[in-house]
């Protein structure tokens, strides 16, 4: 193997979300390939992203990429359906290494899934998008494809306010139920955390959780690391690491980690917690 692609497979692999929801995908990937050196970037300065602006969101995926570009990564995952929706296909020739999205990677896998009718939970950016059902059927342009966005359950999550959800996930199955989706994907990494309220009103198997499927869609596509060390990890906030580290606990355990705020996501501002 050349020394260009050894250094290759050392370097980093970067993740970023709004906040915690991405660790539903960064845990995933972790388990699978456990070798790999990676990153992880909560935005919570700028949390929630589902009622932010394309141009917002843009600038945000950014900051975001800028900095992982002064951390020599060689891959960058962008964990969030409403990035993936609003800014991946602006910024996705922009840098020098490979960005993954969510929705357009997984949209193939599950569009040739034999199904005809399914529905998608997400955000109100990533609904007003349009990104789901134009990327599913692409592959399958006889799918039919119902968005409901979902405003509250990011917060919901964030909090862990699984009580207060329960009204609010009943009234948006009773909507989707009117469309009779055969599957529905829970498009935003944080809904996964939704299943046990979710699964009060439908069974379980009618929801598609994509973190798998787009880990699986990485590694095959990926240059991976050959050592047999386990590989290193940082996480990253832009604020309330307390928060943070509070609320990730049910998607990862980050106690062990070093951990850094980075004000307003400028690297040169980076402050060790």
């Amino acid at each position: 193997m050349s020394t260009l692609n050894h250094n290759l497979n050392n370097k980093p692999v970067g993740f970023f979300d709004s906040g915690v929801g991405g660790l539903s995908v960064y845990a995933r990937f972790k388990k699978l390939l456990p070798f790999e050196n990676t990153l992880y970037f909560g935005d919570l300065a700028n949390m929630p992203y589902g009622n932010k602006t394309k141009e917002e969101l843009i600038s945000y995926a950014r900051n975001i990429l800028d900095f992982y570009k002064t951390k020599n990564v060689k891959a960058v995952v962008i964990a969030c359906n409403t990035s993936s929706a609003q800014a991946y296909d602006v910024v996705k020739d922009e840098y020098d290494f490979k960005i993954y999205p969510i929705i357009q990677s997984c949209a193939k896998v599950i569009a040739s899934s034999n199904l005809q009718r399914i529905g998608v939970f997400a955000t109100e950016a990533t609904v007003k998008s349009g990104v789901y059902t134009s990327e599913l059927q692409k592959y399958n342009p006889d799918l039919q494809v119902k968005e409901i966005a979902c405003p509250n359950w990011v917060p919901f999550v964030e909090s862990s306010d699984y009580q207060n959800a329960v009204d609010d996930v009943s009234v948006q199955l009773n909507k989707m139920k009117l469309f009779a989706p055969e599957k529905i994907i829970l498009g935003c990494t944080h809904y996964p955390y939704l299943k046990s309220v979710l699964t009060r009103f439908a069974p379980e198997n009618l929801f598609i959780d994509p973190a798998e499927i787009f880990v699986n869609f990485i590694k095959n596509d990926m240059v991976l690391n050959n050592s047999q060390m386990t590989g290193s990890e940082e996480i990253f906030v832009s604020a309330n690491p307390e928060s943070f580290m509070q609320h990730s606990k049910i998607f990862y355990n980050v106690k062990k980690l070093p951990f850094l705020v980075l004000m307003n996501t400028m690297p040169e501002k980076i402050l060790l917690h």
